[in-house]
């Protein structure tokens, strides 16, 4: 077989000593053992009840109470993400959404922020050759080799946890090789116990939630992405069920063994050069397609893809949209869900109102049992962010979603939604809807949001449906709008 190698470079240390497992940086290295890990999570709650001392002197001092609570929440959002930016593992996850959302945010929380995140992203540690081969080795056998006829060292993607190589299979199928770090599982492990701990921080945004459930919710979903045979499972899933399919590519599964992930290669265009300098034409086709692929999905496998980050999504030759990494997926939808989302349709699109809002609100477990709320002003915060469903077509865009956010978000202590918890169920459905608003709106997709939800979900008809649509000959698939447009050109050409 033959391997290709990467540079000189050569592990030069144990690699019983994650510190030495990793090529060197001398800027901006995340730190990989776990006593420091430990040390910079274990710091933020020591530096939260400052910050809360610090703000009883302050009051005394004559500080009005907002003003001094909206300190410690600019303070305690810096430090978070000041040493979320310089970690791995579950952390990169955080990272990647608030990546997504950072224009949303307020200049203020957003410019420590896009500094930690520019670091995490500049120095993800790259696993040395040797420490590569020993990973495989761990996982497929010393005789790992015969499977390929071409390894590349060369890291082609990092991975959360890992990273992805590219390699040639036995039978002459380019492949994707995904490798964990040695002692990620453990790294993560060591990471969440963290996060418990730091979970209390939650509680100076949003007092009403149940911190403890939620928090545990993304334990086990960032635990189960840790889970290679799981993620192989789900990748056959969806393949099975989209093969052939005219929009979408997914990558067949080759082989799984312990902490290594073989499938088939995805040669396309990434997702975020179409977000930073694709046409806009092809921003709304591919963003719709994402619609696509999460809405219509558990109707067809019974799964919820809840990771549909750009660094996910190929667009392909062909124009289908190939995705990749399933690790966070989902059954879906539980029960109870679809009388969730239709309660709330009937909310916003039926004259459902304030009354109704606050009755699904406390049905279906969105606020602690016996806490009150201000209804009117959780309908003012809540309605506009239906808008997108109310219009024949609508453009998704960056300044559209900052309204939202920071109208959500608001660190005002009268914020209702300082009110609201979670049940710990949605988490998965959570996370899937707010990265995929997030990249529509990078996108500035336009097109039927509202079409596109019913025909993979009618049983929202009965509310979606009551809303008059000005162009009711319109048809849904907005690929066929296209040739419809490229039609009625070609003719009025030929007459030409």
């Amino acid at each position: 077989m033959a391997i290709r190698r990467s540079g000189d470079s050569s592990d030069e240390g144990s690699t019983g000593r994650r510190s030495r497992l990793f090529a060197s940086r001398s800027d901006g290295k995340p730190p990989v053992r776990a006593s420091v890990r430990n040390a910079k999570l274990a710091a933020l709650p020591l530096a939260f009840a400052g910050r809360q001392a610090a703000g009883v002197g302050k009051r005394a001092l004559g500080r009005s109470s907002e003003e001094v609570n909206r300190d410690i929440q600019l303070r305690t959002a810096q430090h978070m993400f000041e040493v979320l930016g310089e970690l791995k593992g579950c952390a990169a996850k955080l990272g990647q959404l608030l990546a997504i959302y950072e224009l949303a945010l307020p200049p203020e929380i957003a410019e420590p922020y896009r500094i930690a995140l520019s670091q995490l992203q500049d120095s993800a540690p790259v696993m040395l050759p040797k420490t590569v081969h020993e990973a495989i080795a761990a996982s497929m056998g010393e005789d790992w080799r015969e499977n390929f006829q071409e390894f590349d060292d060369r890291r082609a993607a990092a991975a959360s946890l890992g990273q992805v190589h590219r390699a040639v299979w036995h039978d002459g199928r380019q492949v994707a090789v995904k490798v964990m770090y040695p002692g990620g599982r453990q790294a993560v492990e060591a990471d969440l116990e963290q996060l418990r701990r730091i979970s209390l921080l939650a509680t100076v945004f949003l007092p009403g939630a149940d911190v403890k459930a939620v928090t545990e919710a993304i334990c086990d979903c960032v635990r189960e992405e840790l889970d290679y045979a799981a993620e192989a499972e789900y990748q056959r899933t969806f393949a099975a069920a989209y093969a052939d399919d005219p929009d979408f590519y997914i990558p067949q599964v080759i082989a799984q063994r312990g902490d290594v992930l073989i499938t088939e290669w995805v040669e396309g265009t990434p997702l975020t050069r179409i977000v930073a300098s694709g046409a806009q034409a092809e921003r709304d086709r591919v963003g719709m397609l994402m619609l696509r692929f999460i809405t219509s999905g558990w109707g067809r496998h019974g799964l919820l893809y809840a990771d549909p980050h750009p660094g996910n999504f190929r667009v392909l030759p062909d124009g289908r949209l190939g995705v990749v990494d399933f690790g966070a997926c989902s059954p879906w939808p539980p029960e109870g869900f679809e009388e969730l989302a239709l309660d709330y349709c009937k909310v916003f699109f039926n004259a459902g109102g304030p009354l109704g809002l606050a009755a699904a609100t406390r049905r279906h477990g969105f606020v602690a049992s016996g806490r009150t709320f201000d209804v009117e002003a959780l309908y003012a915060v809540v309605e506009p962010c239906s808008e997108p469903f109310k219009h024949s077509t609508y453009r998704m865009t960056t300044p559209w979603l900052r309204r939202q956010v920071l109208r959500t978000t608001n660190p005002r202590l009268s914020n209702v939604i300082r009110e609201l918890t979670m049940p710990a169920y949605f988490t998965p459905f959570a996370r899937a809807v707010l990265t995929l608003v997030g990249v529509l709106s990078q996108l500035e997709t336009e097109g039927s949001y509202r079409d596109e939800i019913l025909r993979w979900l009618p049983m929202l008809a009965e509310a979606l449906g009551a809303i008059e649509d000005p162009d009711p000959d319109r048809p849904v698939d907005l690929a066929a709008v296209r040739k419809r447009r490229a039609d009625e050109q070609d003719r009025q050409m030929s007459v030409g």
